[in-house]
């Protein structure tokens, strides 16, 4: 996806640079619109890199999407801002501000993803293959929009091709059985437009694995595990999509060619801030230190599972932090409120940190793994065929963590909870996991979180509280139920 990247920040600092001038010394080289745009190939490819340009935002996945992640047992929120201690605690009202951020960029990627889908099929200058990739690609990335807002939202607007055609983007929210439905159609027609994998001109670009991943997760949060199974193997199976030979492979530098990685953001770090690099760095060390893991997740660890050592910083850990002038440096005590931080996206730039001549080096970001489809598979197996349906799945997980790990044998749901909490910490998964086990009756999600603030240092501030049913979903941003003059109606509970 860098390519991706690149071509939307050399337009920014064309605008940034252009911007010097006087109005009227600027000539105006042509007006384009939806109608007159799509003419070829090169087209079709920039209007799809413009979906993907997306995802870097920070009121996006760059961050915002992350902060649904807060009120899980894994960490405290930290940081400086004052709207994620109402999502962390489940406080939260209509007009907070994290979830107000994301919701535009969701619906701005479906947008820029329909008007592909809309305008790329009347292109004749263009190669069945380019045309066939692109549409899938707009085909994932729209789902991949819709699928945020139900995970997080549950019932919302779907705006369907008729709509554009019509101009009508103010319509009612859909019930989430439509919503999935929606999901799903776009996954299927992405699975069949998508090649299994990429040249390394192309490297990031969505997959038929990524497609298959995706609806995999679908259809384990739609309780349908036969479907679960039969789309997951798909990805299980085959070698393109294999585990990297080291755990810690997948959060390193190197990792933009990791076969594992189905879904990412991979940026050039001197052209596009990396913000998960940033959120999760301690401020003495140029981040902001926010999502500090707890006690709790560092205890879930065996003792000889490496897996916390790629994942957490501890005190006493030596870091290379890219200083000419301290090529280590231990992380201590007064780097973190709960004493950890995150390893995994602790990646800097070498020699000097973040400030390095301008040298250009890319990190993948990993949205999604081959690793949690592995897990997926053998939760729907263990559920649908009983206990020890999973364990081989479950065992190449930890066989590649460490051949020292102790092979499980029967394997329930408290071996598929415990593995899925260490091997994808940090990732964005637990408190969905958990809100979706809770759904069916597999944990108790309220007195999993009572039991994380008893244990959380008081300074901290961790108070969840959480109430059924209103806490599975947020509410739609007041800001849109008011734009919408009566259309859009707010979640139960929450008016």
């Amino acid at each position: 996806m860098k390519s991706k990247i690149t071509i939307y920040m050399v337009m920014g600092l064309a605008l940034l640079n252009s911007a010097c001038k006087k109005a009227l010394d600027l000539k105006q080289q042509g007006v384009y619109t939806s109608a007159n745009y799509f003419r070829n190939e090169v087209d079709a490819v920039n209007a799809v890199s413009g979906i993907y340009s997306l995802l870097e935002e920070e009121d996006y996945v760059g961050h915002a999407e992350a902060t649904f992640d807060v009120p899980s047992d894994d960490y405290w929120r930290s940081g400086d801002h004052s709207e994620d201690e109402g999502i962390e605690n489940l406080t939260y009202d209509a007009s907070n501000a994290a979830i107000r951020y994301p919701w535009k960029w969701r619906y701005e990627t479906i947008n820029r993803a329909t008007n592909c889908i809309i305008n790329i099929p009347k292109i004749t200058a263009i190669s069945a293959d380019v045309k066939n990739r692109s549409m899938g690609e707009a085909y994932f990335l729209r789902a991949f929009g819709y699928w945020r807002l139900m995970i997080i939202h549950g019932d919302v607007p779907i705006i369907t091709e008729d709509d554009y055609s019509k101009q009508t983007f103010n319509v009612p929210k859909s019930p989430i059985e439509e919503v999935r439905k929606q999901i799903e159609s776009d996954l299927l027609k992405a699975v069949d437009l998508l090649p299994e994998s990429y040249g390394t001109a192309d490297r990031g670009r969505v997959s038929k694995g990524t497609a298959l991943g995706l609806l995999t997760k679908l259809y384990m949060y739609w309780e349908k595990l036969p479907e679960a199974i039969a789309t997951g193997q798909k990805v299980v199976s085959n070698p393109a999509y294999a585990l990297a030979a080291n755990y810690q492979d997948n959060f390193t530098r190197a990792n933009e060619s990791s076969k594992e990685i189905l879904f990412s953001i991979q940026a050039v770090q001197t052209v596009v801030q990396n913000d998960f690099t940033v959120y999760y760095i301690p401020r003495p060390w140029g981040g902001y230190g926010f999502s500090q893991p707890l006690q709790g997740l560092a205890n879930e660890f065996e003792a000889n599972d490496p897996r916390k050592q790629a994942t957490l910083l501890s005190v006493g850990d030596v870091i290379d932090i890219g200083l000419v002038s301290t090529r280590q440096t231990v992380f201590t005590a007064d780097l973190s409120a709960t004493g950890y931080a995150f390893r995994k996206y602790a990646v800097f730039n070498p020699p000097n940190g973040q400030n390095d001549g301008g040298v250009d080096h890319t990190f993948a970001v990993p949205l999604m793994r081959s690793a949690d489809i592995y897990l997926l598979v053998a939760e729907a197996l263990i559920r649908t065929q009983g206990a020890g349906a999973g364990d081989a799945l479950i065992n190449q997980i930890r066989h590649r963590a460490s051949p020292l790990l102790k092979p499980v044998s029967g394997a329930g749901m408290k071996e598929l909870i415990h593995e899925r909490r260490v091997e994808l910490a940090g990732e964005d998964q637990r408190h969905q996991d958990l809100m979706r086990w809770d759904k069916a009756k597999i944990v108790d999600i309220a007195a999993i979180y009572n039991l994380a603030v008893s244990k959380a240092p008081l300074d901290q501030n961790k108070t969840v509280t959480f109430v059924r049913p209103k806490n599975y979903y947020f509410p739609i941003p007041q800001v849109e139920i008011d734009k919408s003059k009566g259309v859009l109606v707010q979640n139960p509970n929450f008016n």
